[in-house]
């Protein structure tokens, strides 16, 4: 459904998503929604689940609404299915069961609105023995196999932070099955539901790594193949100043331009497919990074294919020239922050709006959407509705006992 009031620019304006307030890959996943030009209201309740910074620099509430309802209310139900019947999306994160005891489960939405894509996003999915589990991202791709293959084999897996669970294996499928689904139900005029589980997003990622593992051309242990820091081409060194920086010399062409810009190796180039001296490889690739430190070796190999980049920190990565001409970080409101991705040509994106603060678009929400007003109805015992924090709102398992 499209309104000539609804907000947004983007491919995917007039779209209408309601967010279930939560953390984590939820409001990450509704944050790539709004990037796309969809209206995205966000349903807060009162005292929120929250991060713990200030709400005004949670960028994944950018370019969204937020009205505050509390589920827990005797009318607060009706005022999220209210929305549900006017929207196109719906996002929740709770654990399996929640949404139907709040009474806002897909029957209940879908009994207002037949066409309603209804998402969810979970940890563990909607079934199987951990599904009421609790869990955050670290125990998830622990599962899959996919935090096995990360790091030194000589020390524990390394953390990806919550980038590889959370973000890419949840919010990012989430995305995907949210809009294949719309584009299902405007073409048949029926919704349905999206169980998004980050475990079943994070193996599905290593596909190809298991088709390689099938064939022989990968080693179940971490540091022993082409992609995992094995090999000597294709992973990070340390500079003379502490830092780093990443090789990717893969090809033939670009692993003899490495060699060549790297210097003093020239009897190592047949080493490329010899496994046996991979280790004198690497212990004299490391030696030459560290006589130079990063901004040297950023020097010597700038305008190469050898495949080399300084390793950034965060902070500095929005000043490299690269992304500083695509504009791939962009400032707003004070923060420094990711632009909008991925880009079009006929629909651009922007950052519109600051993070929305909770509850800050109510009335206006209601009126865009044409619903009855959002703010609740009065407690007449003058004391504020009673939040059960184990039922409402969260959206990581460790948080609350009864949310995803």
């Amino acid at each position: 459904m499209t309104t000539a009031g609804t907000p947004g620019q983007g491919p995917l304006a007039g779209v209408r998503v309601v967010e279930l307030a939560g953390i984590g890959p939820g409001p990450f996943a509704a944050m790539l929604l709004a990037d796309l030009g969809a209206d995205v209201v966000r349903v807060d309740r009162p005292g929120g689940p929250g991060l713990a910074i200030d709400p005004a620099y949670d960028v994944t509430n950018r370019n969204k609404r937020s009205v505050l309802v509390d589920l827990k209310s005797p009318d607060g139900p009706a005022r999220v299915l209210g929305l549900a019947a006017r929207a196109d999306i719906l996002v929740e994160g709770y654990r399996p069961g929640v949404a139907e005891r709040l009474g806002v489960g897909p029957a209940d939405c879908h009994a207002r609105n037949p066409r309603l894509v209804y998402g969810r996003m979970t940890g563990w999915g909607q079934e199987g023995p951990l599904a009421h589990r609790a869990g955050h991202d670290i125990a998830y791709i622990a599962l899959t196999g996919t935090l096995g293959m990360i790091g030194r084999p000589d020390e524990p897996p390394a953390v990806p932070a919550n980038l590889l669970g959370d973000y890419a294996g949840g919010a990012l499928y989430l995305v995907v099955g949210v809009l294949a689904a719309l584009h299902h139900a405007r073409a048949t005029g029926t919704g349905q539901v999206v169980d998004a589980a980050i475990v079943d997003g994070t193996a599905h990622l290593s596909a190809m790594i298991h088709g390689m593992l099938a064939a022989g051309g990968w080693q179940d242990r971490r540091a022993a193949n082409l992609l995992d820091g094995g090999c000597p081409y294709y992973g990070t060194y340390e500079t003379a100043d502490g830092r780093y920086m990443a090789v990717g010399a893969l090809e033939p062409q670009f692993y003899a331009e490495f060699l060549g810009l790297l210097g003093g190796l020239e009897d190592l180039a047949d080493a490329r497919k010899d496994w046996t001296r991979w280790d004198e490889l690497r212990e004299r690739v490391a030696a030459r990074f560290k006589a130079r430190t990063r901004d040297e070796w950023t020097a010597v190999f700038e305008g190469s294919d050898a495949c080399v980049a300084p390793v950034l920190s965060l902070g500095e990565a929005p000043r490299h020239p690269h992304l500083a001409a695509r504009a791939t970080f962009t400032d707003h409101g004070g923060i420094t922050q990711p632009a909008p991705a991925p880009r079009f040509s006929a629909t651009p994106t922007s950052v519109r709006t600051a993070p929305a603060q909770p509850g800050a678009h109510t009335t206006e929400v209601a009126h865009d959407w044409a619903v009855p007003p959002l703010l609740p109805a009065p407690d007449p015992t003058g004391h504020p509705h009673d939040e059960n924090p184990r039922d409402v709102g969260g959206s990581r398992d460790a948080h609350d006992k009864d949310t995803v």
